[in-house]
């Protein structure tokens, strides 16, 4: 949701004049896209069908670039929002756009740091860890 206000607010406003907004909207529907598609695929339990992608580290890897490409998103969304624009309603919109920008560049590292605890295993819960075996 929040990555789609990125892309929404920008693309409400006149983006195609500043280069540095085309990045933003590459990164931001790029990215939302692709988190779309992997969020339908673990609703559906799709990945359980492609047993052989090490899922944790594709999602890790995932979140990591999405995180950095973010990172510059927001520094280039943050430092083009020009507050003397003759249009007020852009410059609000795209401040607003930089602010949602740094809150999916903080959502997307949260992620990674999770990501990266699945991947390494280090997410067990109390149930799996006591498991042993009688045989």
């Amino acid at each position: 949701v929040l990555g789609l206000l990125v892309w929404a607010l920008i693309a409400d406003t006149t983006y195609y004049l500043h280069a540095a907004y085309g990045w933003v909207m590459f990164v931001s529907i790029f990215f939302w896209i692709l988190t779309v598609l992997f969020f339908v695929t673990y609703l559906l339990q799709l990945q359980l069908k492609f047993y052989v992608v090490p899922w944790p580290l594709v999602l890790m890897i995932f979140n990591a670039v999405a995180t950095v490409l973010y990172v510059t998103a927001f520094v280039t969304c943050a430092a083009a929002v020009q507050p003397t624009s003759w249009r007020q309603w852009d410059y609000n919109r795209r401040a607003a756009a930089s602010f949602f920008a740094c809150l999916v560049m903080i959502t997307y590292g949260v992620s990674t740091f999770f990501s990266f605890r699945a991947w390494k295993g280090l997410g067990s819960n109390a149930a799996t860890s006591q498991v042993t075996d009688h045989a």
